[in-house]
């Protein structure tokens, strides 16, 4: 006996949950690399960004959290148990995380996060971006790591290439190489 096949909403609830999945993932991207067009690309142009001590429009986010991630550090983000509950254009959204950071203030403080995204996403003209986001914070932990001091080549020596921001990091040069540009 054949399973049964799926009908077209099925099919369209797979294609918009994979879509809300690569919109986080491209948020993570955008942070992490500092890439402004990525991170712009996962919300809505009116949409708000509860973040810890900043609490206004996504947009205001951004534009007060690139400037001090482009001084430097490290970052990367992990997005994991994404739940996703849809609801026509809209969705409910919460994403587990990881976040591990060091800034080029304090080069050797580590500091890292766990927690979740709750966000609303929406679908626009057939297209989900993020309408409204809290982050939720469940575990934090720092602590002093002088060796992060070291620059790349004593940190990760034959380790190469190392992670950097836009458009320097290797995974641009593989999106420009296989984007034919």
């Amino acid at each position: 006996m054949s399973a049964p096949v799926p009908g077209p909403a099925a099919l369209q609830a797979l294609l918009d949950r994979e879509a809300i999945r690569d919109c986080l993932l491209r948020y993570c991207r955008g942070i992490d690399r500092c890439d402004e067009a990525a991170l712009r690309s996962a919300y809505w142009e009116d949409a708000t960004d509860c973040h810890g001590a900043w609490n206004g429009s996504a947009a205001g986010f951004i534009a007060q959290a690139l400037p001090r991630l482009r001084q430097g550090g490290r970052r990367v983000h992990q997005v994991t148990n994404v739940l996703i509950e849809l609801h026509g254009d809209a969705a409910a959204v919460e994403s587990s995380f990881f976040a591990l950071q060091a800034t080029a203030a304090q080069p050797d403080r580590e500091t890292f996060l766990c927690g979740r995204y709750a966000d609303r996403f929406e679908r626009r003209g057939g297209e989900w971006r993020v309408a409204a986001r809290t982050v939720i914070y469940d575990w934090i932990e720092e602590r002093t790591r002088p060796e992060l001091t070291q620059d790349d080549a004593a940190l990760f020596g034959a380790r190469q290439p190392v992670g950097g921001a836009a458009p320097h990091d290797a995974v641009y040069a593989l999106l420009r190489e296989v984007r034919g540009s």
